[in-house]
């Protein structure tokens, strides 16, 4: 998630901006490879908190008090710095069909926006309806799918960590004006003391033998906290800053279809004709909610 950023006037994208946005997706849909090999080298909790203290690290030369905002930043830093990376790290713990779960972490557009519409009072129509329905319908698709269906409790997981997502976005809402570093900064330094405990009580051992972890280990979890927190989420404020949010979101739809991709030819896992649909369908749903929503924002504005 980034901050609401006030954009200047479109100028159209050049060959910078492209390049960008391939950049950002492609930190995107990789990450969800890297999360899984941290996850496997360390723990599911020894990953997150040392993800977030890199991302505290890298940004604590931003950390300030923003006065009227500091509910919201500690708000923000528990679910979206700690909570929600227990649910999505235990996710990729329990299961082995990266993919799926891949698939299953774009219900957090759905749930974002029914959160919106229940608290907010946000107003939809028949157009974005039927998004937030072809959105569970493509995952519900995946248990009926044989080499998908065993992961049940990792892509209930992973729902349980998009709603997070979208509880935190309801936050998000909140943060204009707050620079995007700061934001992180805070989101870093509370998720690792959220993450901190968790990961003493149930990877204890772990901790202590991170001094012997491989550098390519650390590498993965560098890479998540560098290249798609902190580099990703860059690239598509610095994006929103030049041009109006109707032409960045649809560009954000790639991720998903290299995160896919991307784990199923890693992990050498199949990509089913079930899979395929289920994705396809899941992807038109969030596809429809993502362009709705970022209208009617820009309309709003």
């Amino acid at each position: 998630m980034a901050a609401r950023v006030t954009h200047s006037q479109p100028t159209g994208f050049g060959p910078r901006d492209i390049l960008v946005a391939a950049m950002m997706n492609i930190l995107w849909g990789l990450n969800i490879v890297a999360v899984k090999l941290a996850v496997e080298a360390t723990g599911p909790f020894t990953a997150a908190m040392l993800r977030q203290a890199i991302v505290f690290i890298v940004c604590a030369s931003a950390l300030r008090i923003v006065p009227g905002k500091m509910r919201e930043l500690i708000g923000l830093g528990f679910l979206s710095g700690g909570v929600f990376y227990v649910f999505v790290n235990w996710s990729l713990a329990v299961s082995d069909n990266v993919s799926a779960l891949a698939i299953a972490g774009q219900l957090s557009v759905p749930f974002s926006l029914i959160l919106a519409v229940i608290f907010l009072g946000e107003r939809i129509h028949i157009v974005r309806i039927g998004g937030i329905a072809l959105s569970f319908l493509g995952v519900v698709l995946l248990v009926f799918d044989p080499s998908a269906g065993s992961e049940v409790t990792g892509i209930a997981l992973t729902a349980a960590g998009s709603f997070i997502w979208a509880l935190a976005s309801l936050i998000q809402r909140r943060m204009a004006g707050v620079p995007v570093l700061t934001i992180y900064a805070w989101m870093g330094l509370i998720g690792t003391i959220v993450l901190l405990p968790l990961t003493i009580w149930q990877e204890g051992d772990v901790l202590k033998a991170l001094p012997t972890l491989p550098l390519r280990d650390f590498g993965w979890i560098a890479f998540s906290a560098i290249g798609s927190t902190i580099c990703g989420h860059g690239a598509m404020s610095w994006l929103l800053q030049r041009h109006p949010i109707t032409s960045v979101v649809p560009l954000m739809l790639a991720s998903p279809v290299i995160s896919v991709i991307a784990a199923s030819l890693f992990f050498a896992t199949p990509l089913t004709p079930i899979m395929i649909a289920g994705g396809s369908i899941a992807l038109v749903g969030v596809a429809i909610v993502t362009i709705r929503t970022a209208r009617a924002k820009e309309h709003q504005g």
